[in-house]
């Protein structure tokens, strides 16, 4: 299985990366750009579980590690691998 992690500042959070690339946008010509978060995307490949099992390893994962709870949300969704053969 394959666990897609998205991690991205909560919204009461300062984003100065996210701040600087709308300003560079901006500068690009893209006024309609209103805001930008800049997060962290993360691909984790799971070996020999369930779905259900996988789901609360993830979750695990992202409380401990991946992500830092009192800045950062995160949320997965979960995909069976397909064979890339």
């Amino acid at each position: 299985m394959i666990a897609r992690v998205l991690v991205t500042p909560k919204p009461v959070v300062n984003d100065p990366q996210g701040l600087t690339v709308k300003q560079g946008l901006a500068s690009l010509g893209f006024r309609e750009v209103t805001d930008v978060r800049i997060g962290k995307y993360i691909e984790i490949n799971l070996e020999g579980t369930t779905e259900h099992e996988a789901r609360q390893r993830v979750e695990e994962m992202c409380r401990q590690l991946l992500a830092n709870h009192v800045i950062e949300d995160f949320r997965f969704e979960i995909e069976r691998e397909h064979s890339r053969r």
